[in-house]
């Protein structure tokens, strides 16, 4: 599954406010689902609960709970976790600048030929 991917991403864009498992879990639902394909939105909470607890509870834990309450972040004192933050700003900054670099060709029809 590419849910944990999707969890790290989403975790990187919220920043240092954090995000509670319920609207990290909508996120991941919305992210899989299309016109021809739902997933079970209970499915994937589950999952998302269990990964939180399973890498906020190691040593060097990948998430951490912030001061409120239920809401979750990411770990910036981790390592592995600042390698993570700069892999997807590097794919995200990637695709921006090959849209930039690569102009469309000109499809228009001519008028006067």
């Amino acid at each position: 599954m590419n849910y944990e991917r999707q969890i790290l991403q989403i975790l990187t864009g919220v920043g240092e406010r954090g995000i509670t498992a319920l609207l990290l879990a909508k996120h991941v639902y919305n992210l899989n689902t299309s016109l021809f394909s739902q997933p079970d939105f209970q499915e994937i909470y589950r999952y998302v609960q269990q990964y939180l607890r399973r890498n906020s509870k190691c040593v060097q834990p990948l998430v951490v709970s912030t001061v409120r309450r239920g809401y979750y972040r990411l770990n910036t004192r981790n390592k592995a976790v600042r390698q993570l933050m700069l892999d997807f700003r590097n794919q995200e900054s990637g695709t921006k600048e090959e849209e930039a670099e690569s102009p469309s060709p000109d499809l228009s029809l001519s008028l006067f030929d």
